[in-house]
């Protein structure tokens, strides 16, 4: 039997396991934003977040879901970004996620069950190794919409992330009551 969330039906077996999550872990490049990286001729970076995705995150973590961002590359931006989206656990520069998240749990005294990742890229699927609910962006690679267990209906960086933030809250029946704050 299926489940009908505001933007897509899911099947009851995925509805039971994000019942359980109390932390949704994300990559940045190409979920948070849609994977380009624009460079300057200073060597500035620049990259562009959906402000849906963020309102998403802000609400998620008002209703009591941990929110966490494992990324390979280091930036200043994606740490300005979820500061102000209070993203409690930010690990950048980590190309070994699984034992990142691995370490993550540990610490925050979780079990896999309790977990679900975000990804687009091979290097996510790590993450999904640890994950009970393993989430692949639309426009994710093959290999890794193949492992995962939930693709959204949406892109990365065009309102993915707030599309899972959104369907956690329906099933957890808190959408209806968020009040975050306009980011």
């Amino acid at each position: 039997m299926a489940y009908h969330t505001l933007y897509a039906s899911i099947d009851e077996q995925l509805v039971t396991k994000l019942k359980k999550i109390k932390l949704l872990v994300c990559d940045v490049d190409g979920v948070f934003s849609d994977g380009n990286i624009y460079l300057g001729n200073n060597g500035e970076e620049l990259k562009a977040f959906n402000t849906k995705d963020g309102y998403g995150i802000k609400a998620l973590v008002d209703t009591g879901i941990d929110v966490a961002v494992i990324t390979g590359r280091r930036s200043d931006i994606v740490e300005q970004r979820m500061n102000s989206l209070n993203v409690a656990h930010l690990i950048q520069g980590e190309e070994q996620k699984k034992a990142a998240l691995e370490k993550l749990i540990t610490q925050l005294g979780l079990q896999k069950d309790e977990v679900a990742s975000l990804g687009d890229d091979i290097p996510d699927t790590g993450m999904f190794e640890v994950s009970a609910v393993k989430i692949a962006v639309s426009d994710a690679h093959p290999l890794v919409k193949k492992q995962a267990n939930w693709v959204t209906t949406l892109n990365g960086g065009k309102g993915a992330v707030r599309e899972v933030c959104d369907t956690i809250m329906q099933i957890n029946n808190t959408l209806s009551g968020i009040q975050a704050s306009s980011i």
